[in-house]
């Protein structure tokens, strides 16, 4: 079973009208919990997987003391500078170790990967000796274990190698596979709905002679909710009915751990979204210092928290990376994601003013610059597009010019 948030999770504190971005934040971060429950599964299956509990190693890796390089393996203390050793009988390699002790003044050929024989304890490279008969000539390295990898020295029996709520790569993978485990409990993957609302939204593959605006929205949002390693649930686009705005949330509710939505949160006539959660489910609008956005409607429908999104694409986009991630992230298992930032400097004037926070579309330019979209227009889709990241602008007043340094949040820094 999932489990459920408290009916009143999303409720602002008395006396809260407009909320600044960072307190929004630290309130979803404090009331967001866990609902996936909790499987486990094979290594295979585990890629973009949220671990559910810390993996510890099964065995050291390395088992044992092997070799880094083709040579020969000998005991560093008792070789002089200019060693010159015996070359003992037989050779050592991976899978096929050298089972005598080697005698103090002897070496033996060795394989990279071969496990050091006993009585030695460090390898020099081939291509530093001299073979002479049964002997071999070579300067000592300057230190005891060179060449040799240490037993354990990347990771120890019983040492915590990936903690819980860990997002599982593909290194990951093979950081698991080389100490043992061949399965993990993970969360079940987050099941998001999707869904769009309004008499004015037309499908892609419509005639385009036919009137309406296209539904940019849920396309975009399932592809984000993917690149976070969500499932979704298609709730499709519905008209402004209350009966059909019904319909798609209890089949959310039914199919789905969370519902994000766009259209029909705010306070109209045809607000179906925003009147049936306030009427029969839970709502509270989040009007929050922020552009492009604002307005958040967040709420629960028979117990399932809906985030309510704006209309306009390019505020539904910067809404949902900023405000409904990390809250969808802590729902599914992760721990809180703060997104990747960096300050570079601006190849853009702006002047801002006070009051909000501002997100403009970025990209880094070939000199290390960060340009801004040439309009701010929220209804430029195209820009989403242009850009590979967000410019995050502080809350009060500021003046950017040219080679000022800006924070820029690379969109990759908000993917898993």
């Amino acid at each position: 079973m999932s489990a459920r948030l408290p009916d009143d999770c999303f409720a602002l504190p008395p006396g809260v009208d407009w909320t600044p971005v960072d307190e929004a934040l630290a309130l979803l971060r404090q009331r967001m919990q866990t609902v996936c429950a909790v499987e486990t599964v094979a290594l295979d299956a585990a890629q973009g997987r949220l671990l559910a509990a810390p993996v510890a190693a099964l065995r050291d890796n390395p088992p044992q003391a092997n070799a880094a390089v083709d040579g020969y393996a000998f005991a560093w203390e008792s070789a002089a500078p200019s060693a010159d050793l015996v070359l003992a009988p037989g050779r050592a390699a991976a899978g096929a170790p050298h089972t005598a002790t080697l005698a103090p003044g002897q070496a033996l050929r060795i394989l990279t990967g071969a496990e050091i024989p006993a009585g030695a304890d460090s390898v020099v490279l081939q291509e530093d000796c001299v073979i002479d008969g049964g002997r071999v000539r070579f300067p000592r390295p300057k230190k005891p274990g060179a060449n040799a990898r240490a037993a354990g020295e990347d990771a120890r029996l019983g040492e915590v190698v990936l903690e819980a709520g860990r997002c599982l790569t593909p290194a990951d993978l093979a950081r698991l596979a080389v100490v043992g485990v061949a399965e993990v409990a993970v969360h079940r993957r987050l099941r998001l709905g999707v869904l769009s609302t309004g008499d004015e939204l037309i499908q892609p593959g419509a005639d385009p002679a036919t009137p309406g605006i296209f539904d940019a929205n849920r396309p975009m949002l399932k592809a984000l909710a993917k690149a976070q390693g969500f499932d979704t649930v298609d709730l499709g686009a519905v008209a402004d009915d209350a009966a059909t705005v019904r319909t798609a949330l209890e089949r959310g509710a039914r199919e789905a751990d969370a519902l994000v939505t766009t259209g029909g949160a705010s306070t109209g006539d045809e607000d179906h979204i925003a009147r049936l959660l306030s009427e029969e489910g839970h709502m509270h609008t989040w009007r929050i210092a922020v552009k492009p956005g604002r307005p958040l409607a967040l709420g629960q429908w028979d117990g399932v928290p809906v985030f309510g999104l704006p209309g306009n694409p390019v505020a539904a986009f910067v809404c949902f990376l900023i405000f409904a991630r990390p809250a969808l992230l802590s729902l599914a298992g992760a721990p809180w994601p703060e997104p990747r930032a960096y300050t570079l400097p601006a190849a853009f004037t702006k002047r801002k003013k006070p009051g909000r926070r501002e997100y403009l579309r970025a990209r880094l330019g070939a000199d290390g610059r960060v340009e801004a979209f040439h309009s701010e227009g929220s209804g430029l889709v195209g820009g989403l597009s242009w850009a590979d990241g967000l410019v995050e602008l502080a809350d009060g007043a500021a003046e950017i010019g040219p080679g000022d340094l800006v924070r820029y949040l690379p969109f990759s820094g908000f993917v898993g």
